[in-house]
């Protein structure tokens, strides 16, 4: 039986801590070496860190159905939060990560000096808004109030879905790095702004929210039916990939999960699961 291990945030902070930048491998397999240098123990279990739907799911069904004949052993870690992903991965508390599109990466990765890679796109979460007090979209007034994801990249995302459905108008050439102060005209409409996992929770307090395709199906919510105004797929940079600190793209344990979340059976699960509320992204590599 499968069996997820859910983290809290103050237990994973500390684990962190306490293991600062620690390898992950051993050296008991010499012939198996990360870019880095590091030694990787292909025996051990890969382990990564994930959100629970739909990345947790899909690992869940890759290590259920796919990884033995592969000879991986593969250990899913469920996180809540965008951050400790990336700080786990960059301490090597985790091998992995599968969460966040490059967005998001490049600008953690700023911030906090960190050295998180793709490896190879998987799926794609088309942001949405929702509503349970308003039915259609022209419904939407002035007066009335959205709740909009805090971080840099998903909160600028968010404000182009806005000014793309005429909610809202922006400076020219803003891009996906919009923030609240970049609108231009508000249309008589107020903004309230979360940490992305806790909007959800605020829909009944708000009369829409912008809302993270992975926290919609969290929360029950259908993208595809559910939501008044939806991200489009085409053309969409906003790919969700696997993800490894710098240097262990190169781990053969690394290697065969990403073949593994990139095939025809992968494919097919998200299909069948999520019925166009999440699409395969499948592909060349993520860029880096």
């Amino acid at each position: 039986m499968r069996k997820n291990i859910k983290i809290t945030a103050a237990v994973a902070s500390a684990a962190a801590l306490a293991l600062g930048l620690s390898a992950c491998g051993t050296d008991s397999d010499p012939a198996s070496k990360s870019e880095s240098g590091a030694k990787a123990d292909t025996s051990k279990a890969l382990v990564v860190a994930a959100s629970p739907t739909p990345h947790a799911d899909i690992l869940n069904f890759v290590k259920k159905n796919l990884a033995e004949k592969e000879g991986l052993k593969l250990e899913v870690k469920e996180f809540t939060d965008y951050v400790l992903p990336n700080t786990a991965t960059q301490s090597g508390q985790v091998d992995a990560n599968f969460f966040q599109h490059k967005p998001y990466l490049d600008d953690f990765n700023k911030k906090n000096d960190t050295t998180i890679v793709p490896v190879v796109n998987v799926h794609l979460e088309p942001l949405g808004l929702y509503s349970k007090k308003i039915k259609d979209l022209k419904d939407i007034k002035s007066g009335q109030t959205i709740a909009v994801p805090n971080d840099t990249t998903n909160g600028g995302r968010a404000l182009q879905l806005l000014a793309e459905n005429g909610l809202i108008t922006l400076k020219d050439g803003v891009g996906t790095s919009a923030k609240l102060s970049d609108i231009t005209d508000k249309k008589g409409l107020e903004f309230k702004e979360l940490e992305a996992a806790t909007v959800p929770r605020a829909l009944n307090d708000v009369d829409a929210a912008v809302i993270n395709g992975n926290y919609a199906l969290e929360a029950k919510l259908s993208p595809a039916k559910d939501s008044l105004a939806l991200e489009k797929a085409e053309g969409n940079p906003y790919a969700n990939f696997l993800a490894v600190k710098e240097g262990n793209e190169k781990d053969p344990r690394v290697e065969k999960l990403a073949k593994l979340l990139n095939s025809d059976e992968v494919k097919k699960f998200i299909e069948d699961t999520y019925q166009g509320s999440i699409i395969a992204s499948f592909g060349a590599p993520a860029a880096s």
